[in-house]
């Protein structure tokens, strides 16, 4: 008998206020799995604080102990849960490793957002809010804004739901976008956009010459910020001594946002399998995390050098989960936020949601934003510029360095 779809996850709330809810995850398992889960959890804007997880390569049980928003939707976030679980008839041909017989799934279908209305401060943000409340992933957006204080926004979305095609998801999105708006919206309208649009989409060469390949690279040292940042907080140890079968690593570092998630992105990127985890927040924002893994062969990893280059990139990928930089372009200033793409092409959730969310707590304006993808070397970049608007023509109000600190901090989730 398989497992009934109400018990693969199960979501209890706390007993009392201030305490985290737990999600229990009792599935067949699959290389990447936790990445995918924790992906989810991001999405909803939950941060994890403690999590347990098991598997013997066929089936796994994975608890987290979350904490975030107070208006939650935990029925939805159980239903997409239940989704990123493998069925429970596909697990006999669950293994440690992909297989090349598991076929990859359809792309998505991309729908073009236009909508143009009388410009405000935080109005991008508002509109942000909405599309990832009704679960839109924006896939690339162009916003500009007229002399006269109009703005012209288009969003190229793709719905994780899969119904943006039929008219009753486009007259509701329309209507929770006009509920925000108001009547400073001049009209909205949301089309199915055809393959070769699609394809540009994923065009790499859109960012001028003149922006340096600097803030690219690995050697980049991390600015510190409150002393929350720097590379002295992170500690990873690799050990094979600990266990008969499986390489022990050991990582000390900070707690923030999308913590769990960078690491088992970066595992699943490297085609490894966890049997055993355990991961806690402790005193002053301190993680400890215990992974006990394996590669895809299902043996310990001997190899120094290997050890080596996983060591590199679980450092890199706890200091670095994304790069972000304020700088001059003549009398103008442009906002530069990078992240890396996983090799299953997506990209990190809720990124353009906290940029536009920084930049209306500094009472920032934005006149225009572009999204878009480029590779440097062999891997792939998300990469969000956004034009920062000097209205009167003075200079900003705020400096570019706290511009910069506010927005890492809330892409990190540091208060």
């Amino acid at each position: 008998m398989g497992v009934l779809p109400d018990d693969v996850v199960i979501i209890r709330q706390p007993e009392k206020e201030g305490e985290p809810s737990v999600i229990t995850i009792n599935c067949p398992d699959k290389t990447g799995l936790g990445c995918d889960l924790c992906r989810i959890v991001l999405f909803f804007g939950l941060n994890i604080v403690r999590g347990d997880v098991s598997t013997d390569g066929k089936w796994c049980y994975i608890v987290f102990w979350v904490v975030g928003k107070p208006n939650t939707r935990w029925g939805l976030l159980k239903e997409r849960l239940v989704e990123a679980c493998p069925t429970c008839a596909s697990a006999s041909a669950i293994s440690f490793f992909y297989s090349s017989q598991i076929q990859s799934p359809r792309p998505p279908d991309v729908f073009l957002l236009k909508f143009c209305c009388y410009d405000r401060r935080g109005l991008l943000h508002d509109v942000t809010w909405v599309l990832s409340e009704l679960e839109l992933i924006i896939k690339k957006v162009k916003v500009s804004t007229t002399p006269d204080g109009k703005v012209m926004d288009l969003f190229f979305l793709t719905d994780t739901r899969e119904l943006l095609h039929t008219k009753k998801r486009k007259d509701d999105t329309i209507g929770h976008l006009r509920s925000v708006i108001g009547d400073a919206m001049i009209s909205c309208e949301i089309e199915l956009v055809d393959s070769e649009v699609t394809s540009c989409l994923q065009a790499a060469g859109f960012l001028p010459s003149i922006i340096t390949e600097d803030m690219f690279q690995s050697e980049m040292p991390m600015k510190p910020l409150d002393g929350l940042s720097t590379s002295e907080n992170v500690s990873i140890t690799i050990d094979n001594l600990l266990s008969p079968a499986h390489t022990l690593v050991h990582i000390c570092c900070q707690e923030r946002k999308g913590l769990l998630y960078d690491i088992m992105r970066t595992l699943k990127d490297f085609n490894i399998q966890i049997s055993y985890g355990r991961f806690s927040v402790r005193q002053r924002r301190s993680c400890e995390i215990d992974l006990f893994i394996m590669q895809a062969d299902g043996k310990k990893i001997v190899d120094p050098s290997k050890q080596m280059a996983l060591a590199s990139r679980l450092k890199l990928e706890l200091n670095q989960p994304l790069r972000v930089a304020v700088v001059s372009r003549g009398p103008d200033t442009e906002l530069l936020v990078a992240n890396l793409v996983e090799l299953s092409g997506k990209g990190r959730p809720l990124v353009f949601y906290d940029i536009t969310f920084a930049l209306k707590m500094l009472n920032t304006c934005i006149f225009s934003a572009e999204i878009g993808r480029r590779m440097i070397g062999d891997r792939e970049w998300e990469v969000y510029r956004v034009l920062l608007d000097d209205r009167e023509g003075e200079g900003l109000s705020v400096p570019q360095v706290k511009i910069e600190e506010e927005v890492w901090k809330t892409l990190m989730g540091w208060d």
